[in-house]
């Protein structure tokens, strides 16, 4: 193209030479000069335009060679590509199954888990609440063992006590008894002479019992002492007055035979208290030293008999007056109970 340009000038330039002056001439072949260096310039570009559409062409060529190539690994991946992705929707699907599968199990699982929490939170609960209970009473059973030991010391403290109080009490006791031993001694010497007109003499239950049959006391529905029985009663109202520690109860007992006097006495009872009023008084008067608050009289009839009322022998036995000889224990009985 440029070439043709140039030839075209180079024609133009030469039909004007013919008719122009010489200055036009010099302008003229100042501009071929420049045209023809202009053209050489062209050329030049030419050529390195040639050989770089060349190089295009090769690089072209190439580059077709390789498209052709990577579109044959793009059908080949292509391929792949397709069976690749209906494996991943097997597999999605696949997965999406398992999935669900598993969702629902872990569903599952945590309704198990929720219910094993919450069987779990009420044993935990539960055990808390027993080791509170459990505290508690170990606390209680502490408190209530250190209680126990205080008083396990305490009741010690007072068993040596009682057992100390025991044997002091044991000890006078004994000397009440040995002192009731020797009352009785004294009583049934002081009333030998009287043994065999129906006085006895013994020991039962810590006391001393006189007893007197009323035959050697009272003429029968009589209350009057005989004098025989005012000798008895002498005797032991000596005895009686040198222990001022005895208690002296007199009782008077009847037999069942009713009571036939015309006397103020209406019945055996009557006369059972008169006779036992009788023989108070009479110690009373021969016992100067016994302190009637110590006495008492009381009458029981036929209602206290020693054997059965059925024989004149029995009978006689029941008809009795009795003295009881008891010792003081009121300050031994106060220790006692202290």
């Amino acid at each position: 193209m440029k070439k043709r340009i140039f030839f075209v000038s180079l024609v133009a330039l030469m039909g004007m030479s013919s008719c122009v002056s010489l200055s036009e001439h010099e302008n003229l072949q100042a501009k071929y000069d420049q045209t023809a260096k202009q053209y050489q310039l062209t050329r030049q570009e030419l050529d390195e335009i040639k050989d770089e559409n060349a190089a295009l062409t090769r690089q072209n060529n190439a580059l077709t060679a390789d498209f052709a190539d990577l579109s044959a690994s793009k059908s080949r991946c292509d391929g792949t590509v397709d069976s690749l992705t209906r494996r991943i929707e097997k597999l999605r699907h696949h997965y999406d199954t398992t999935m669900e599968n598993y969702m629902q199990q872990v569903a599952g699982k945590n309704r198990d888990l929720n219910r094993a929490q919450n069987l779990l939170s009420a044993r935990t609960k539960e055990l808390n609440e027993k080791e509170a209970e459990l505290q508690t009473k170990q606390d209680q059973l502490l408190t209530q063992q250190e209680t126990f030991e205080l008083q396990r010391a305490e009741l010690l403290a007072k068993q040596r006590e009682l057992e100390n109080q025991e044997a002091a009490t044991r000890s006078k006791l004994q000397a009440k008894e040995r002192e009731l031993e020797a009352v009785r001694s004294a009583v049934s010497r002081a009333l030998l002479g009287f043994a065999d007109k129906g006085l006895k003499v013994e020991t039962k239950d810590g006391k001393v019992y006189v007893s007197m049959e009323n035959k050697l006391l009272f003429p029968s529905a009589s209350w009057t002492v005989s004098k025989d029985g005012i000798n008895a009663i002498k005797e032991l109202a000596k005895v009686l007055s040198d222990d001022a520690t005895l208690n002296i109860m007199v009782e008077g007992h009847t037999d069942n035979d009713a009571y036939r006097g015309s006397t103020a006495v209406k019945d055996n009872w009557d006369l059972s208290v008169m006779r036992a009023t009788a023989i108070v008084k009479l110690l009373l008067q021969y016992g100067p030293n016994i302190d009637p608050a110590r006495i008492e009289a009381c009458g029981h009839g036929e209602f206290a008999p020693k054997v059965p009322n059925d024989s004149p022998a029995n009978k006689a036995i029941n008809r009795r007056t009795e003295i009881i000889l008891t010792p003081n224990l009121e300050g031994l009985l106060q220790e006692i109970g202290q």
